[in-house]
């Protein structure tokens, strides 16, 4: 589904995962433009409209989105950030509302990396003493 209307975007970032996002003027469709199956994305509608229901504008606008890399978890938070990003755009209010209940912010934490010697980024190889 390509749509050439007039379109808000924002971009989510979360761990590894980067979710491209547009907002449309619609009816409340959510459009995956992903490899994964729709059905892949079922469990992400919750977390993804949340903006939307915070605005209490969830029927006024569509969603489509790319997502790659990163797990499930961090796709979900990724693609909420970028709605939240793009919604932003659109009105000065709905930035404030969004800013107060903290949903612009992007969580920073990452993967630690892996060290010389260690199994792991801390693990220490097991110790034996004989």
């Amino acid at each position: 589904m390509v749509k050439t209307e007039e379109y808000h975007f924002g971009t989510g970032r979360r761990k590894s995962a980067v979710a491209q996002v547009r907002v449309f003027k619609g009816s409340g469709k959510i459009v995956n433009q992903s490899k994964h199956d729709l059905k892949f994305y079922d469990s992400f509608v919750e977390v993804v409209t949340e903006p939307l229901k915070m605005l209490s504008i969830e029927s006024k606008y569509d969603i489509s989105f790319i997502v790659n890399g990163g797990g499930v978890e961090s796709q979900k938070t990724a693609i909420q950030l970028g709605v939240a990003r793009a919604i932003s755009k659109i009105s000065e209010d709905y930035e404030k509302s969004l800013k107060k209940a903290n949903m612009l912010s992007r969580d920073p934490r990452e993967k630690e990396r892996k060290k010389p010697g260690l199994k792991k980024a801390r693990r220490a190889p097991q110790w034996a003493k004989r």
